[in-house]
C-alpha cells in the first residue's frame, strides 16, 4: 500500500531514509555546479581505460538486471497489463524486490557519467536533461524500491535496463578512440529507441489509470507525468542534433 514502506527492502542500503539519497544529490549538483570552475585550468583527463571498464561494467549490470526482470516476471506469470505487487517473501517476490533495488543502485552508479564529463572537459554533454534525468530518477526509484519493489514497477525497469544495455554498448565503442567513429552510425536510433521506451511507459502507466489495477494510482500518475517530460525533452534533443543540425 502507498505511504507504508515495504519491511523487505526497508533494511537494505540506502532505502530507510530519504536522507542519504537527498545528501548524495546534493553533492551531485554541487560536483555539476562547481566541477566546471575546478577543471578550468587543468588540462583535460583522457580516461580512456576508465572508461572503457566503466561503460562495459554498466552494459554487463543492465544486462544482468534485464535478464532478472524478464525471467522473474515469466516465472511469476506477471501481466503487463495489471500487475500489483508481491509483497510476500517467497523466493520469486524476494528475487524482483532484489532486482529493483539493484535498478535503483545503479541510478547511483550512473551519476559517474557526469563526473567523468567534466573531467574530460565535455562540458556541453552536461545538459539540462542530462543533470535532470539523472538526478530524479534516483528519487524516483528510491521511492520504487521502499514503497512498490515489483508489480508495475517491473516494466519500467526492464525496458530501461534494455535501452541501457545498447547505450553503454555506444559508449564503450566511443570510448575505444575516433577510429570506432565510424562504427557509430547507429546513435540517432539509439535516441529513437530511448524515445519508444518512454512512449510505452507513458502508455502503460496511462492505461493502469482506467483500470481496476491494486497498484497505487499515485505512482502511476507520477510516472505517467514524468515520462512526458522526459519525451519532451527528448524530442528537443532530437530536433536539436539530428533536424536542425543537418539543416
Amino acid at each position: 500500500v502507498f505511504g507504508l514502506s515495504d519491511p523487505r527492502t526497508d533494511p537494505w542500503p540506502l532505502v530507510h531514509s530519504p536522507l542519504p539519497v537527498t545528501l548524495l544529490f546534493a553533492v551531485y549538483l554541487f560536483v555539476v555546479a562547481l566541477g566546471p570552475f575546478y577543471m578550468r585550468k587543468r588540462k583535460m583527463l583522457k580516461l580512456r581505460g576508465l572508461l572503457i571498464a566503466y561503460n562495459l561494467a554498466m552494459m554487463t549490470l543492465s544486462s544482468y538486471m534485464f535478464y532478472e526482470f524478464l525471467i522473474t516476471s515469466v516465472l511469476d506469470n506477471y501481466s503487463y497489463l495489471c500487475q500489483p505487487v508481491d509483497y510476500s517473501r517467497s523466493e520469486l517476490g524476494m528475487r524482483m524486490a532484489s532486482v529493483c533495488w539493484w535498478f535503483f543502485f545503479s541510478k547511483v552508479i550512473e551519476l559517474l557519467d557526469t563526473v567523468l564529463f567534466i573531467l574530460r572537459k565535455k562540458q556541453e554533454q552536461v545538459t539540462f536533461l542530462h543533470v535532470y534525468h539523472h538526478g530524479t530518477m534516483l528519487f524516483n526509484w528510491w521511492s520504487g524500491v521502499k514503497y512498490v519493489p515489483g508489480g508495475q514497477a517491473f516494466f519500467i525497469g526492464m525496458l530501461n535496463s534494455f535501452v541501457h544495455i545498447f547505450m553503454y554498448g555506444y559508449y564503450a565503442l566511443a570510448s575505444l578512440g575516433p577510429q570506432m567513429h565510424r562504427y557509430l552510425w547507429w546513435k540517432r536510433y539509439l535516441t529513437i529507441l530511448q524515445l519508444c521506451q518512454f512512449v510505452a511507459i507513458a502508455a502503460h502507466s496511462f492505461y493502469n489509470l482506467f483500470t481496476e489495477c491494486p497498484f497505487p494510482d499515485g505512482f502511476n500518475t507520477a510516472v505517467f507525468l514524468y515520462s512526458l517530460s522526459l519525451i519532451a525533452l527528448f524530442l528537443h534533443f532530437y530536433y536539436r542534433t539530428y533536424t536542425r543540425g543537418k539543416q
